[in-house]
């Protein structure tokens, strides 16, 4: 343990929950013959000493520390669900069901379970970020594998081939899905949790992060009876939010829509949902063949990922079809590039594309302890410099309100790029240089939306170095 950072290590800090650090206000300091040492700020040490006993049947030793010490600790290094009504506290072996849960309600998007030479381990992806929670002895980590794969109806003697996977879990309080993938390493299995949840209510897209001018161009762009939009970002940039947010908006009483996905991330009534299953040979480009006689007025493809699913949505556009997907390109203007090199005729791509997006997720800066300082040039990539008018940005620092990351939150920005007729002559024509054409219709970028933000102190320099640079 560092006072000085208020960092615990993984080994000590999983020795007991997040319920339980916040309950009893305990900090594991120390693991010595069968004995555990806690730092605590309460003052009636001889109740707690017997209770903690009970619980994890172990001597327990308690050592005073200043109440503001111990919230730094349990901020850094136990993350809890803030406002969320606290559970009773059973100590129970079921610890697999009760990490989902725990990184359910701290906003965490994947579990990683892993296995190295001589360790093995649990992380949590938060706001992007990957964040070590649990250590596992290596002769369990084995039965761990195996309990994820029955729960996930996989086939638990299998272990050279990757497997993919579901989870309900129905705690009657809440409903939601988690995608299993398993994957052989040099030292046994690696397992990735997502978890999925079914909730869409949340989902509006006036609340996604467009600016008003770029909301107006979007929503402009999907009245098109016909068409394709793409969307484009790497893996956890929230394409598929803004997918979802779009069919809620054109889901009516007097629309037929078809999606097929990888995997169903939210239920939507009133949209027929299709889970994509490559084992059997159901693929995008394959159920885009039996989508389009099912009399469909919209069809959203989960991601454009070859030829066939590329040339199968231009065909389903060129026939009467507004088709909504995703693509992995860096900026709304490759995408063009991207169909090019996939194949697609230039002029296809021009009377087809109606709109291409590109996003990005953006951590915020905490504003309890965000701090200002001047420019330094340095900070910044090379061959780059901020407008004059930027003379100080923020740094991020941390704090317990943000669990002394510096963050708290995340924003999207948009590049939303409407295919005109300008455009269309540029794209049959492979005229792929537009940046004046940008700035004379004045279309934001990645690159200037980030600048923005930086101007405005919402984020720091680091979290948006890589668009800096394009």
């Amino acid at each position: 343990m560092d006072i000085k950072d208020f960092h615990i290590k993984t080994e000590l800090q999983q020795l007991i929950n997040a319920d339980q650090a916040h309950h009893y206000r305990i900090i594991p300091k120390q693991q010595q013959n069968g004995s555990l040492s806690f730092l605590t700020d309460t003052e009636e040490i001889p109740v707690l000493q017997t209770e903690l006993g009970i619980i994890l049947g172990k001597e327990i030793k308690l050592v005073v520390e200043s109440s503001e010490n111990i919230q730094k600790y349990l901020y850094k290094n136990y993350r809890k669900k803030e406002n969320s009504t606290a559970k009773e506290l059973h100590y129970t072996n079921d610890f697999l069901m009760d990490m989902i849960q725990e990184a359910k309600n701290i906003g965490s998007s994947d579990i990683h379970f892993e296995i190295f030479e001589d360790k093995s381990r649990v992380r949590f992806r938060i706001d992007g970020k990957l964040m070590e929670r649990f250590l596992i002895p290596i002769e369990e980590y084995p039965t761990i594998v195996n309990r994820i794969k029955i729960i996930g109806q996989l086939d638990i003697s299998e272990k050279r081939l990757p497997q993919d996977g579901r989870i309900n879990i129905n705690t009657g309080t809440e409903d939601y899905d988690i995608r299993v993938s398993v994957l052989p390493t040099l030292f046994g299995e690696k397992i990735v949790l997502r978890i999925l949840s079914k909730d869409a209510t949340i989902i509006n897209i006036n609340n996604l992060g467009f600016t008003e001018l770029e909301l107006k161009r979007y929503k402009e762009s999907i009245k098109n009876p016909n068409g394709i939009i793409l969307i484009s970002g790497p893996t956890g940039s929230g394409k598929t939010t803004t997918l979802y947010a779009t069919l809620k908006l054109l889901n009516t009483n007097d629309t037929n829509i078809l999606t097929i996905e990888d995997p169903i991330e939210y239920t939507l009534e009133g949209i027929n949902q299709v889970q994509l299953k490559e084992n059997i040979g159901l693929d995008f480009s394959k159920s885009l063949k039996t989508f389009l006689r099912q009399d469909p007025d919209i069809i959203m493809v989960g991601e454009i990922r070859d030829v066939a699913t590329a040339n199968m949505a231009v065909r389903a556009s060129l026939t009467g079809h507004l088709v909504l997907s995703t693509i992995h390109t860096n900026s709304a203007w490759a995408t063009i590039s991207r169909l090019i090199d996939m194949g697609v005729p230039p002029f296809l791509i021009a009377v087809t594309l109606k709109v291409s997006v590109a996003q990005r997720l953006i951590r915020k800066l905490c504003v309890h302890c965000k701090q200002a300082e001047n420019i330094n040039q340095e900070q910044l990539p090379e061959n780059f410099s901020l407008p004059e008018e930027i003379n100080k940005h923020y740094k991020a620092i941390g704090c317990e309100k943000c669990y002394h990351t510096g963050y708290d939150g995340r924003k999207a920005i948009y590049e939303i790029i409407p295919i005109n007729k300008e455009l269309i002559d540029k794209i049959k024509k492979n005229e792929l240089e537009i940046d004046e054409y940008l700035k004379t219709k004045k279309i934001a970028t990645l690159k200037s939306n980030a600048i923005e933000l930086i101007a405005s102190g919402i984020t720091s320099i680091d979290e948006v170095y890589s668009l800096l640079t394009n």
